[in-house]
């Protein structure tokens, strides 16, 4: 089984743990006093970071809705209140689709942006992407951060990057074929979208090399009917990754599928809450 990061990935639980609580408390030592947002809403909690000494102190922060984060930003744009630096630290700017709403603008350090590749890593890792892989990424580059990550995940894992930006579907598919790509980054139906094309075109799927397909952006690669139509179109096998724009790529499917999405735990803290109480509810679907 591969890892990206493997002392972290294989760490005993205690000190997976220990690493949560010590990166948890850089963070708010760092934001306190320094991001309005997050100040004034822990201020108007009655918290200080002093407050959370553990892990088990994470309920006694509020929660934070993408509306109060949508608000900040309409409230002071076009970047909004929630910046730990000034501007000119900031490097990059992503943004969410806007499918559901306003879009929300994300500021990235080097660093941040950095971070998401290595996050990134984790994901092509956990389809066994490695060095001898050829990603293609067929997409036009916006402000859409998913597969910016990837392009960044890809230079992690020191696999060659193919970009598919201002092409239509069946040139795509040609280029694949022609330049020998293993690997494609794609929405659930953008996949289903180019096997339709490949029926209307003619063109033969069984000339592609593609072995994986690394999915984003939609449910669709953990449903499994979604996830036997594409791994029947393509005869690869389809990889599902979740992440969101606010917060970062916090997950991925292994090899050893199925079971699920796994959270990358030296990055993120995962919480299961209860609906109704807003509490902690140990474990859940």
């Amino acid at each position: 089984m591969p890892f990206f990061d493997q002392s972290n990935e294989t760490a005993p639980r205690e000190r997976l743990r220990t690493l949560q609580a010590e990166k948890l408390q850089k963070l708010l030592n760092e934001i306190s006093g320094r991001n309005r947002f997050y100040t004034r809403k822990w201020n108007d909690a009655g918290i200080v970071p002093g407050d959370i000494q553990s892990l088990n102190d994470l309920q006694k922060l509020p929660f934070t809705c993408k509306s109060e984060l949508v608000r900040a930003q309409e409230e002071e744009p076009p970047f909004g209140t929630n910046a730990t630096f000034s501007l000119d630290a900031y490097t990059r700017i992503h943004q969410t689709s806007g499918t559901t709403g306003t879009p929300l603008r994300v500021l990235d350090t080097p660093e941040s942006w950095d971070w998401w590749g290595y996050c990134w890593g984790h994901v092509l890792k956990g389809a066994e992407v490695t060095a001898a892989d050829r990603v293609f990424l067929p997409f036009s580059f916006g402000p859409f951060i998913g597969f910016w990550a990837a392009v960044e995940g890809a230079n992690r894992v020191g696999a060659m990057m193919i970009p598919g930006g201002g092409w239509d579907s069946i040139q795509r598919l040609h280029m694949m074929r022609d330049l020998g790509a293993t690997v494609v980054c794609c929405t659930p139906t953008y996949a289903l979208r180019l096997a339709e094309v490949a029926r209307e075109e003619h063109f033969d799927m069984r000339s592609l090399s593609v072995r994986a397909l690394i999915h984003a952006g939609e449910p669709g690669a953990n449903v499994a009917q979604t996830k036997a139509r594409i791994e029947a179109a393509w005869s690869a096998k389809c990889f599902d990754h979740a992440g969101a724009s606010e917060v970062g790529a916090h997950s991925f499917e292994c090899e050893l599928q199925p079971g699920g999405i796994h959270l990358i735990e030296s990055e993120f803290i995962a919480e299961v809450i209860d609906p109704q109480t807003g509490r902690e509810a140990g474990t859940g679907l």
